[in-house]
């Protein structure tokens, strides 16, 4: 029948106490890598129970129209009710659970060739469960599940159909086709709707993923790679059109003293306030980011000098007057180096090196200013 598509040491443990504590901790490493498997369990169970119901339908009818013996009524029963909960409990114990259930979906393929068999190959019953049976496997493990499904489903066809005397009633009747049409329409829409929300959740996550990719931790600003390409797809512009763009580089001030004073949590604290700081000052297609350690840069565009010295020196404002309520001593400043984009950068690297001599610059001088490039 078809389915739908898982360093502070403990003092000296004792022998006694070792297996308490170290074995439920590898096994509940165990039990988070099953978690995905048994999702997919989950899935195909719901599913299974789903069109072992809807299947039966229009196997009954046709059963009930050839005046099928009892125990091919006892069988269907056993498939349609009992077996999905088989299946699931089998799974759902064992050690490696999506193994299992792809096995149990090569099962399910066996018994509906069986089924094709014992229904006399009844024309429309026959066309639906093939189909179902095919769209249900891809959906599950693809052409690699097929391969496995449709060799499982011709051998259950040919045990079945000799033992049933080979019978051939291609012909369906009015009373079948209505009981078709559930699984026609009912499953096939259960299926697609799963598809949807798995297409969502993958969506989803690959944009969480993305934005893992291109952004820093600790600041929640992007990271040095994303900002290299916006950076660079600023001065291509530039190059194109003339559109101003300005670069500053910042970095904080004495911020390995600030480290060893007040330890690297309160370091953490700086960095996400200076993120803060910087998110809050960026408007439209302005850049923030962190570069790591105590290296930020913002990317303006469009900006001119002018625009980009005031808002340097809003940022240099703004972080002096942090206050920490943690440790009330501790103040913050930055240096920052700015370079706006002109004829004479040759490449992007000439920019960024005009911005860090500018940044340079500002350190030597003292710290807690803003020097242009």
């Amino acid at each position: 029948m078809p389915s739908a598509s898982h360093y502070n040491l403990p003092a000296r443990p004792t022998r006694q106490r070792e297996p308490r504590t170290l074995v439920p901790y590898y096994a509940d490493i165990a039990d988070r890598s099953r978690t995905p498997a048994l999702r997919f369990v989950a899935r195909i169970h719901r599913m299974r129970m789903l069109g072992t119901a809807l299947c039966a339908l229009p196997i009954a009818s046709v059963l009930h129209e050839q005046a099928a013996p009892h125990w091919t009524w006892l069988l269907l029963i056993v498939n349609a009710l009992f077996w999905p909960q088989l299946a699931w409990l089998l799974a759902r114990g064992a050690r490696d659970p999506a193994a299992v259930e792809y096995r149990n979906l090569v099962i399910d393929a066996a018994a509906g060739g069986m089924w094709i068999a014992l229904i006399g190959v009844s024309l429309l019953p026959t066309a639906v469960l093939l189909s179902v049976l095919t769209a249900d496997r891809f959906a599950a493990g693809g052409w690699r599940l097929i391969a496995r499904a449709l060799p499982a489903l011709a051998a259950g066809f040919v045990i079945a159909w000799p033992l049933a005397g080979r019978p051939f009633a291609p012909d369906t009747s009015l009373r079948t086709v209505v009981a078709c049409l559930p699984l026609m329409f009912g499953y096939q829409l259960a299926l697609s709707v799963v598809t949807w929300r798995l297409g969502r959740t993958i969506a989803r996550q690959n944009r969480e993923l993305e934005r893992a990719t291109r952004t820093d931790s600790a600041s929640d600003l992007p990271n040095r790679r994303h900002f290299d390409t916006r950076a660079a797809h600023a001065f291509k512009l530039y190059q194109r059109s003339g559109r101003q763009a300005a670069l500053l580089l910042i970095d904080i001030d004495r911020f390995k003293h600030t480290n060893d004073r007040y330890g690297h949590g309160m370091g953490d604290v700086v960095v996400r306030r200076v993120g803060e700081v910087l998110r809050g000052v960026a408007t439209g297609d302005d850049v923030p980011a962190r570069f790591g350690g105590d290296e930020f840069a913002l990317l303006l565009t469009p900006a001119d000098r002018e625009r980009a010295l005031a808002l340097a020196e809003r940022v240099r404002t703004q972080i002096s007057g942090l206050v920490f309520d943690a440790e009330p001593g501790l103040s913050c400043t930055v240096s920052i180096g700015l370079s706006e984009t002109r004829g004479t950068h040759a490449t992007l690297a000439d920019w960024i090196r005009d911005a860090d001599a500018a940044l340079y610059r500002a350190k030597a001088a003292g710290r807690d200013r803003v020097e242009a490039g």
